[in-house]
């Protein structure tokens, strides 16, 4: 039902996740990112408070595994749930329970976890994590990202169409660098989401400008805006 990529930029520290689905509204319960902690993807029969969970036992001082574990230790119905992480440092775990739907892999690279379920073929995570390597240096954490989405999906997707996707980065501040999401396409979400990141880069810094130094924020351009 869904396949994602959850990464860290070893250059900036950025921490982030792309990930696309079948269903609708996959950005509002599968991916969680926290600046300077980790980021999460809580997919198959999906859960979203172990997004949480999992990102204050990172915050706490644990490991990604650790932080894992302790997450699936309590009452959350594990069998069900397919989950990735990668911490503040690189390091990655991830979990596939026994109820997890159809084909279904995870692939590890360095600073970078792939999953999926119900896909079309079980080499899915593999094609992602090698684009997520495959990336030039200095390209943004959100564009490598989505060229691992793209590359999984390139690489078969799910067994049917995805409708949605979400591409989620943190960088400095307690709030996302970038929060983009399609929550319906009929065609390609994928795609969509990539067009919304190219229409949002240019602008991205100057957002986090107009939060943290308004006095000297560009203006809006916008009418009535001077």
């Amino acid at each position: 039902m869904t396949f994602s990529i959850a990464g860290r930029c070893a250059e900036t520290g950025m921490l982030g996740l792309a990930i696309t689905t079948s269903s609708i509204c996959v950005g509002s319960r599968c991916p969680w990112v926290r600046a300077g902690v980790g980021a999460v993807a809580s997919q198959n029969i999906t859960l979203p408070s172990l997004g949480p969970t999992i990102l204050d036992a990172l915050a706490a001082g644990d490991p990604a595994p650790a932080a894992l574990d302790r997450a699936l230790s309590g009452p959350v119905e594990a069998d069900y749930r397919q989950v990735a992480v990668v911490d503040a440092q690189g390091r990655v775990a991830h979990f596939s329970g026994q109820q997890t739907l159809g084909t279904h892999s995870v692939a590890v690279g360095e600073g970078c976890v792939a999953a999926g379920n119900l896909l079309a073929d079980d080499g899915v995570p593999s094609a992602m994590v090698a684009a997520f390597a495959a990336a030039p240096r200095g390209q943004h954490l959100a564009a490598r990202l989505l060229d691992a989405l793209e590359a999984g999906l390139a690489a078969g997707g799910e067994e049917g169409p995805v409708h949605s996707a979400a591409l989620l980065v943190a960088d400095r501040h307690p709030w996302p660098l970038v929060d983009l999401r399609v929550d319906w396409d009929d065609y390609d979400p994928v795609s969509a989401l990539r067009a919304l990141w190219l229409a949002y880069e240019p602008q991205m810094n100057d957002y986090q400008t107009r939060a943290v130094d308004p006095a000297t924020a560009p203006s809006y351009g916008v009418p009535g805006d001077e």
